[in-house]
């Protein structure tokens, strides 16, 4: 054993890293309609562990450990569970082998990676209403708490937790298997796991609220199961985009935030921070990416986020194919979140002035009038254009948004320029 005096940071990163391919190969197991009992054993395995490690110290392997005690919990669930009926001697005997397999064995890593494959596709089933898809694949595959993913929601607990039951009730009532697609709907099903691989590193780049602007254990997971996907026989072109905008967004986390976790826009960052090898794993993905005829969301957006990785500092970056590209996947998506990023393409080639103007449109978007950012871009063109006072509502009305206490502060130090500059 070795000894640590405080184990909640590895358990929670364990689970972040574990959770999802113990809960998969439980759900095989067990079948896709006791999805929620695999579940409830890995969550007791991490409690047991929380219980004992203070006290007798960390395993020399603790994801093995956890392994093993899951393992041995659902044997127990089993064994108490008269519904598995005549089942019930199988399934304690697949358990018992399974539980003694050892994972680093490579033979069990590929089956585990198969397993979590499976496993994303099952809660991404066609017959799931899209957004229970994500909050199912958010709890079972990575680990989220119905908390969590209530505030990257932005919506209430209960509403997110009925969503999950209900998608759980549907495996079991329609008996789901976590058999793969083929054809038609492998494409259809693919589409909505990287939608929900997208959204699970978008809530990790820039959380909407807490204490920490980014959370890199979300942003790293996310890139982690895209590429599993885009290593697997069901890439596609647009799979291989995501990860490479994952790549080489993530490349830029360590010079996000300052010292004391304040936020540092791009152009102040220090870009010898950037990470060489995730930018190198961004470009080899995005080459992978252009080998068909789809252009998708994800491609245009791994080309703006390439261009900046390019530029050695904020003079070489080439603003005016980015703002080409804005219009590219403005095309692509009537988003008004893509607009805002277009108008400070906007404001980098044309100027502040017609930044405003571009801005200007997007306030009868309901969705912006309350969003933090939409209020700071305008703000911060405003104050470029010498209106301090107009500029210092706009930074007000954005602290009365939902943000993270990072962009708070940012926020404040912005508002504090505008009484300095009036």
């Amino acid at each position: 054993m070795i000894a640590l005096p405080e184990t909640s940071p590895l358990l929670e990163h364990l689970f972040r890293h574990q959770a999802g391919r113990m809960v998969a190969r439980l759900t095989r197991l067990l079948g896709p309609a006791h999805i929620g009992l695999a579940e409830e054993t890995v969550q007791e395995a991490m409690v047991r562990a929380l219980q004992t490690w203070p006290y007798e110290g960390v395993p020399e392997n603790p994801a093995g450990w956890l392994f093993r005690v899951a393992h041995n919990i659902a044997i127990d669930a089993v064994r108490r569970d008269q519904t598995f009926g005549a089942k019930t001697g199988l399934l304690v005997a697949a358990l018992t082998q399974s539980a003694v397999a050892r994972s680093n064995d490579p033979d069990v890593e590929e089956q585990l990676r198969d397993e979590e494959l499976r496993m994303m596709f099952m809660c991404c089933h066609p017959e799931l209403p899209r957004e229970a898809s994500v909050a199912l694949g958010l709890k079972t595959i990575s680990g989220f708490s119905v908390r969590e993913i209530a505030r990257a929601f932005l919506a209430d607990e209960a509403a997110i937790a009925q969503r999950i039951v209900r998608a759980k009730r549907q495996i079991r009532d329609r008996r789901l298997t976590l058999d793969m697609p083929e054809g038609s709907e492998l494409r259809q099903r693919l589409d909505v796991v990287l939608d929900v691989l997208y959204f699970m590193f978008n809530e990790g780049y820039a959380a909407h609220e807490g204490e920490a602007l980014i959370r890199q254990d979300l942003c790293l997971e996310a890139l982690r199961l895209g590429r599993l996907i885009a290593c697997s026989s069901v890439a596609t072109p647009r799979a291989h985009a995501l990860v490479a905008l994952m790549a080489l967004q993530a490349a830029r986390l360590p010079a996000r935030i300052d010292a004391m976790g304040d936020l540092v826009l791009l152009d102040d960052q220090d870009r010898s921070r950037w990470d060489d090898r995730l930018i190198a794993m961004g470009f080899h993905h995005f080459d992978r990416s252009i080998g068909g005829e789809e252009v998708s969301e994800y491609h245009v957006q791994a080309a703006i986020a390439a261009t900046h990785a390019r530029g050695h500092d904020p003079q070489s970056v080439d603003w005016p194919l980015i703002l080409q590209l804005y219009d590219q996947l403005l095309s692509l998506t009537a988003s008004p979140i893509v607009a805002l990023n277009r108008a400070v393409a906007v404001a980098r080639v044309h100027g502040p002035a017609a930044a405003l103007a571009a801005t200007s449109a997007l306030e009868r978007d309901r969705a912006l009038r309350h969003y933090h950012l939409f209020l700071a871009v305008r703000g911060h063109l405003l104050l470029e254009l010498g209106r301090p006072s107009e500029a210092a509502s706009c930074f007000a009305a954005a602290l009365d948004c939902a943000c993270s206490e990072p962009e708070r502060r940012f926020l404040r130090r912005k508002l504090d320029a505008c009484v300095t500059s009036a």
